[in-house]
């Protein structure tokens, strides 16, 4: 019995030492207190501006509502509101009659299409079909450069210290 006292004894006294050790490395050092605020304020030459910068007026709304009014009057018409469908219009419409046919609409897709059937069929196959995915692009790398690989000794080295 009196070896379980001692053994907690001296778990007690390892405990209370181990205590005051951390206690005693944790000591604060003795610290400049932070200057005051007036006394920064008094450091700069130039004095602070009342309001703190802004930016400016415009908002998005109205950079876009400027780049549609070409003529700047202030009202959109019609013709300035579509403007950008037309000519989009325009490069879809390649005989220029004023109407869309399916081939002039999907001529990307047509072109995919013919591009992929290599064997000129009219159908794809599996690996045909593969050839159509769309090419994502690879997420960047990091551009750190690789160690340097370390130099060789020469020839008439022959690795022993003279």
């Amino acid at each position: 019995m009196w070896r379980y006292f001692a053994g907690g004894a001296g778990a007690l006294l390892l405990a209370l030492a181990a205590m005051f050790l951390f206690r005693g490395s944790a000591a604060p050092e003795a610290r400049t207190p932070p200057p005051a605020p007036a006394a920064v304020a008094q450091a700069g030459d130039e004095a602070l501006p009342d309001e703190a910068p802004s930016a400016t007026a415009k908002t998005r709304e109205e950079k876009r509502f400027n780049r549609v009014d070409k003529d700047r009057n202030d009202s959109i018409t019609r013709d300035e509101y579509f403007v950008m469908r037309h000519k989009a219009f325009a490069k879809l419409d390649v005989n220029g009659d004023g109407r869309l046919s399916f081939e002039e609409w999907a001529v990307k897709g047509i072109t995919r299409f013919a591009g992929a059937d290599k064997d000129k069929s009219g159908t794809l196959t599996r690996a045909e079909f593969a050839t159509t995915a769309v090419k994502r692009k690879e997420p960047a790398r990091c551009a750190c450069g690789k160690p340097a690989p370390k130099a060789a000794p020469s020839a008439g080295d022959d690795g022993e210290d003279q």
